[in-house]
């Protein structure tokens, strides 16, 4: 009877080490996409959320001292 369930049995191992293999080539396969897309983005010279926080407090800032010259000047 071993002999009969032997060709099974290599067939199940022959199907677990291929889904193994396959399960590996996606996670190397998902590590390099992950890698090119953070090059991409690092070459892409975009700033961070900071740097764009700090920059629109300014431009708020100049936007509100140039409505109050426009209200002085249509004053005089």
């Amino acid at each position: 009877m071993q002999s009969r369930n032997k060709p099974l049995a290599d067939i199940s191992n022959l199907m677990a080490n291929a889904v193994g293999a396959a399960k590996g080539v996606g996670d190397e396969l998902k590590a390099v996409t992950r890698s090119q897309a953070e090059k991409f983005i690092a070459d892409m010279d975009l700033v961070t959320r900071d740097e764009f926080d700090v920059l629109k407090a300014r431009l708020d800032a100049a936007l509100g001292e140039i409505e109050v010259l426009k209200a002085k000047h249509d004053e005089t």
